[in-house]
């Protein structure tokens, strides 16, 4: 494993503490938005998971949401008790979770954060269907059937679609 990305080793590592085995793949082309990550990996748009950082009332926040939804950022303020909720950048987010944007995973992250999950990805839960998500950096991704997901992360399953 000794071309694998220490930021992979991490995940790969939280995920085994977990109690879960996970297997990355690399797309040198990048996965760093969602269309990138369905594209190369070709799955739907909605089985990427899109890790979102954001401060609600100056709470560092995560919401997971498929690749083919938009957050409602009222809705997540509302979802996380608060009023106001605000993009944070990009030294904000490794500050928070330990990863760049675009490959921050939904575990193993620095500090522990309140996690919201958009309920659109737990459609994917099947004997074949997974959903991806990033594996800490903007190449490596790796499948997770959406119920592990929800379960390792802690996450709150609510609403959080734009429209």
């Amino acid at each position: 494993m000794s071309d694998v990305h220490p930021n992979t080793l991490r995940v790969i590592a939280a995920a085994r503490e977990a109690g879960l085995e996970i297997t990355t793949r690399r797309f040198p082309e990048g996965t760093k938005t969602a269309a990138d990550a369905a594209a190369a990996i070709g799955v739907a748009v909605g089985q990427i998971v899109k890790s979102l950082v954001f401060a609600v009332d100056g709470e560092i926040v995560m919401a997971y949401v498929s690749g083919a939804n938009q957050l409602d950022e009222k809705k997540l303020a509302a979802a996380a008790g608060g009023a106001k909720c605000s993009r944070v950048d990009a030294d904000a987010v490794r500050a928070a979770t330990g990863y760049p944007i675009g490959g921050v995973p939904p575990f193993g992250h620095d500090t522990k954060l309140r996690v919201f999950i958009d309920p659109d990805l737990l459609q994917y839960d099947g004997v074949i269907d997974f959903v991806w998500a990033a594996a800490g950096t903007w190449n490596d991704v790796f499948a997770i059937a959406p119920n592990d997901l929800a379960r390792i992360s802690g996450g709150v399953v609510t609403d959080l679609k734009r429209g």
